[in-house]
């Protein structure tokens, strides 16, 4: 299928309701979650024309899509439109040795130090490394080091990639809820990046040797994560084990996974490694684009 021009005005109209806060959360919260995103997991693969259409046009109803830099427009199913490809060079990646790229085309999220262990999530909601985590020696190590909120909207491209060349030496999936994580939602559910499904994946950079964790965060319609350097894809089907050992060895832009739609990722550094300068809550990030510094 070929997608051509957005729907504009019953799209507008569309999302003017939809950005109504109160009816926002009761749309996309007070609903099945598990059972929703399962049946949208479902819809998405299949191939017959009619309903692969009906699927695409709702989805673009609430979301900007670009196709301008996708390897292809046509698609056979809405999970080939989700996880799409771009065209080579379409983002290209900051060489410089110091610098850490964004993993993500993204808006940044709240950003800053970790003080003390506790994060935000959105103003006056916050959260513990501890809760996020669950480990001790994670929590100390990025005490006083950075972290930043990457959240990609239904639109977005999906895949995410390395930050640096780096090892991925361990994976820790957390199964959870399905929460949506857009800025309606952060600012009601208390501790909601704790609560929802994630991947809790260790990178260590080459040839510094710091540690690096990304936490991609699922959501409602999304809880799906796929690594290319594990075996399995980690969704709300998934009875696996919790600690995935792995020696997987990435160069900075290389692709990780993706997500199966639009989602979260959680990035903590240690210090020694600051926020790239300009970068303030709000912004938009492309992958490839400077993220991080790593100090001098």
């Amino acid at each position: 299928m070929h997608l051509n021009d957005d729907p504009v005005t019953l799209r507008s109209v569309l999302v003017r309701v939809a950005q109504q806060e109160n009816i926002n959360f009761l749309l996309t919260n007070r609903i099945p979650r598990r059972w929703l995103t399962l049946l949208v997991g479902w819809l998405s693969r299949i191939e017959q024309p009619l309903v692969r259409g009906a699927c695409l046009a709702l989805w673009r109803l609430f979301c900007d899509l670009d196709l301008s830099d996708a390897r292809t427009t046509r698609f056979k199913s809405l999970h080939e439109c989700f996880t799409r490809e771009l065209k080579p060079g379409a983002r290209p990646i900051d060489a410089d040795p110091e610098v850490l790229v964004s993993p993500a085309d993204a808006i940044l999220g709240t950003c800053g130090n970790v003080r003390s262990g506790s994060l935000l999530q959105a103003k006056g909601f916050g959260y513990t490394l501890m809760d996020l985590l669950g480990d001790t020696e994670a929590v100390r190590s990025y005490m006083n080091g950075t972290y930043v909120t990457l959240r990609l909207t239904a639109g977005m491209y999906h895949r995410f990639h390395a930050p640096y060349d780096c090892a991925v030496d361990r994976v820790v999936y957390v199964s959870g809820d399905t929460w949506n994580v857009n800025p309606i939602a952060l600012q009601r559910i208390e501790k909601l990046f704790c609560k929802n499904e994630r991947a809790i994946i260790r990178t260590r950079l080459i040839p510094s040797g710091h540690v690096i964790t990304l936490v991609p965060v699922a959501a409602i319609l999304v809880a799906s994560i796929r690594l290319h350097f594990l075996d399995v894809l980690l969704n709300l089907r998934y009875r696996g084990a919790n600690t995935l050992a792995c020696d997987a060895r990435l160069a900075k832009g290389e692709e990780m996974g993706w997500f199966e739609h639009g989602s979260t990722i959680l990035v903590f550094a240690p210090p020694g490694v600051r926020l790239a300068e300009g970068l303030i809550e709000g912004d938009r990030v492309r992958v490839g684009q400077e993220l991080l510094r790593l100090e001098s």
